[in-house]
């Protein structure tokens, strides 16, 4: 049986990955380099060391390499601001759904206000009892140290519980914490093996019908995850 969910948030419950490769590539195109998709997956989604060895190649130094992380930022916080709801259709029912069997925490590499952002225009947090999000001293993914925040706030074991991500460097997160990982399939990385993945996913309906199995089947008096085109 399954004890908690730990959830990661973008690209998963928020559609805000394009948002955040979209920040990227605004910011370091002022900065002479053209980001493509195929970098951004390689040095964000698999390595997590960004395009700042690129600019330290140039010159650039601590202080300007944290002026243009701070640009990024703040260009993300306002393409977050700017886009209508993004967390994907359905997800907040299959949370509400999930919420009355297990407790659940979201485990991120984002800021907390950038997570604030994502969900304000609907109630998905509402059925979330912790956030881990980016905090100072504490190494981002694909280190276990937010995952292992979030077994210590939980309270349980690693073999107790199951994580959700989407991308290498959080699979190998996950499993560095000791945890089960299912992983869900986005377009940017529709081909990438995910060895080592518990499950892989193809959508948010296959994903609750896997959590569900683990759970003894949710609650009998309500389907699965169900979308408006249903």
């Amino acid at each position: 049986m399954i004890k908690a969910i730990l959830w990661d948030n973008d690209g998963v419950l928020c559609d805000t990955e394009r948002l955040f490769f979209e920040a990227n590539r605004r910011v370091l195109e002022a900065h002479g380099l053209a980001l493509t998709h195929a970098q951004y997956v390689a040095w964000y989604l698999e390595r997590n060391h960004g395009a700042w060895h690129v600019l330290r190649a140039r010159g650039y130094d601590d202080r300007r390499i944290a002026e243009v992380r701070t640009a990024r930022d703040d260009c993300y916080a306002q393409l977050l601001s700017d886009a209508p709801g993004l967390c994907f259709e359905g997800v907040e029912a299959m949370l509400a759904r999930l919420a009355r069997r297990v407790p659940m925490c979201i485990v991120t590499a984002s800021f907390a206000e950038h997570i604030e952002l994502a969900h304000r225009a609907g109630k998905a947090l509402d059925h979330i009892g912790h956030i881990v999000a980016r905090a100072d001293g504490q190494r981002p993914k694909p280190h276990p140290d937010a995952y292992l925040h979030a077994l210590d706030k939980l309270g349980l074991r690693a073999e107790d519980c199951v994580a959700v991500e989407d991308s290498p460097r959080g699979l190998a997160a996950a499993r560095a914490a000791g945890l089960r990982c299912i992983v869900l399939r986005s377009t940017l990385l529709a081909g990438y093996p995910f060895d080592g993945a518990w499950r892989v996913v193809g959508s948010h309906r296959e994903l609750e019908a896997e959590l569900a199995r683990e759970l003894d089947a949710l609650l009998p008096s309500e389907p699965l995850f169900q979308t408006a085109s249903a």
